[in-house]
């Protein structure tokens, strides 16, 4: 697999809840950095299994689309819409972007700024007081 393929590998494999046909996309040292969240960094592709497995079991009907992708060099600019509905009955649903580092057709790193989205009838007014305030 090559970085052009591996952003439509990476969305097939999530689309089938394969949780090993997610980790075979990612080499065993890749490094995950979560700028929002630094603490949620992680390396190895033993997370990405439970991060996946944990996903799979609380929201079973999980789709992922793919919005956009671009590639320059080894980087993998991907954007993405992930939802479906919780055991519990609520609605999830996810959009961000991951910048995925593609070294022989594997993600060796990447960038996560993937979010629950707010949906609070909020306006940007409110919001940016509400940021500033904190």
């Amino acid at each position: 697999m090559d970085q052009a393929a591996f952003a439509l590998t990476l969305w097939n494999a999530t689309n089938a809840r394969d949780v090993e046909r997610i980790a075979a996309c990612f080499a065993a040292d890749y490094v995950n950095q979560t700028p929002a969240h630094p603490a949620r960094g992680f390396t190895g592709i033993d997370q990405v299994r439970r991060n996946w497995t944990q996903i799979f079991a609380a929201v079973p009907d999980h789709t992922a689309a793919l919005v956009a992708s671009a590639q320059h060099g080894d980087t993998v600019w991907t954007e993405w819409e992930m939802s479906g509905t919780r055991v519990d009955g609520r609605r999830h649903l996810m959009r961000g972007v991951i910048v995925f580092t593609v070294r022989e057709g594997l993600a060796s790193a990447a960038r996560f700024y993937v979010e629950p989205v707010d949906e609070a009838n909020v306006d940007a007014d409110s919001a940016v007081r509400r940021i500033v305030s904190r």
